[in-house]
């Protein structure tokens, strides 16, 4: 990776060339094929206790050993699947969308989307 010092900053041009790449189509698709149905999973999963809570409190009453109930099993649930989306999401980012998003910043690091030496315009140095 380039120190700050000596990074010469990218032009909106580079940043479109960057976003218009194949590979950046290819890492947005990733990425949604997995937040969007985690996402409405786990929308759904706080919906249904949330509406269970409210319309069906016998229920969540229910008694499942001592003092604890179907309804704190299911409120500790909700933490529960949230530890596990993130571990989810964590494998899903360094097996899928990582390695695409590293290659795309070592690029553009590199100035590899500028186009023509000639025709591009040079981003201003950091000082």
């Amino acid at each position: 990776m380039t120190e700050p010092n000596e990074r010469r900053l990218l032009t909106p041009e580079e940043y479109l060339a960057a976003q218009n790449s194949p590979e950046f189509v290819n890492l947005k698709k990733r990425f949604r094929a997995f937040a969007f149905p985690m996402t409405l999973a786990f929308f759904a999963w706080y919906l249904l206790y949330v509406l269970l809570s409210t319309y069906a409190p016998d229920f969540m009453a229910t008694e499942v050993f001592g003092n604890v109930n179907i309804g704190i099993l299911l409120g500790l649930g909700q933490f529960v699947s949230t530890f596990v989306i993130t571990h989810l999401y964590v494998n899903h980012a360094n097996k899928h969308t990582d390695p695409i998003a590293d290659e795309m910043r070592e690029r553009l690091e590199h100035h590899d989307y500028a186009g023509p030496r000639g025709t591009d315009t040079q981003g201003a140095t950091r000082a």
